[in-house]
């Protein structure tokens, strides 16, 4: 569990292609100006894990809800909800159709409705151009991104990556770098304009979010503001757009 600070945590889980290489995968744990607490997202909670989230949240008490908020990370959901049952539980259409024992909430997450419940901590996004739930099982770009501006922090699954310099990978260009998910060409939509609203979305997004230091990303790592010593997080961004900017206007071109 990484504290980062002004009440929001991110735990680090592990995630196995082919029970070799670990992507990793996350969850996070934010304090509500209310006094509660919201997890984002399930991983493979250990004991310790349970441990600290017990010790944040009395025991699971003052968790007020589980939100899953990318419709192809599933694996670890009923886990998480046979652990705290009393906390509401969000999820997409794809989570409710996969998961259908589970008591889910009607409202899902990628709902504007749920956004503005938790308006007062929390800033919600989902992609625009892009397929949030594709047709293609091996397609997961899309995701509802999550921003606390207290702690300056984005929780991203798939959508943006980042590649810690560590490693092997320290070696290579994909080191120290946000990226957007490969996938984002076989997730836009096939319609003229996708990738223009694609490319409209995201310099939205970092617009509103360009005082963000923090990114946690789920199947890379986390960056940290007190540990960059390179680009800030809006440049690093911004990069990541102008990298796949050919991509969407040819995209647009072939659909048109």
């Amino acid at each position: 569990m990484i504290d980062i600070g002004e009440g929001f945590w991110n735990i680090r889980g592990s995630y196995r292609i082919a029970g070799v290489l670990d992507v990793g995968t996350q969850a996070s744990i934010v304090c509500l100006s209310s006094g509660n607490y919201l997890m984002l997202d399930a991983c493979d909670f250990d004991d310790a894990d349970f441990a600290g989230i017990d010790e944040l949240t009395d025991g699971g008490e003052r968790l007020e809800a589980i939100v899953n908020l990318h419709p192809f990370h599933t694996l670890h959901v009923a886990h998480a909800h046979s652990r705290y049952p009393k906390a509401a539980l969000f999820g997409s259409r794809r989570h409710h159709r996969k998961l259908q024992d589970l008591p889910w909430q009607s409202l899902t997450s990628d709902d504007p409705a749920f956004h503005a419940q938790y308006a007062a901590d929390l800033q919600f996004s989902v992609p625009a151009g892009v397929d949030f739930i594709s047709d293609n099982e091996r397609v997961h770009f899309s995701s509802v991104l999550v921003y606390h501006p207290a702690s300056a922090t984005i929780h991203s699954n798939d959508t943006f990556n980042y590649i810690p310099a560590k490693g092997l990978v320290r070696f290579t260009p994909l080191a120290d770098t946000v990226s957007f998910h490969p996938t984002l060409g076989s997730a836009l939509e096939r319609r003229p304009g996708a990738g223009a609203d694609f490319q409209a979305w995201a310099e939205a997004l970092i617009g509103r979010w360009g005082e963000a230091r923090n990114l946690c990303a789920a199947h890379s790592g986390v960056l940290l503001g007190e540990d960059n010593d390179g680009p800030s997080l809006r440049a690093r961004m911004e990069s990541a757009l102008a990298k796949v900017v050919p991509k969407l206007k040819r995209h647009d071109q072939e659909q048109a």
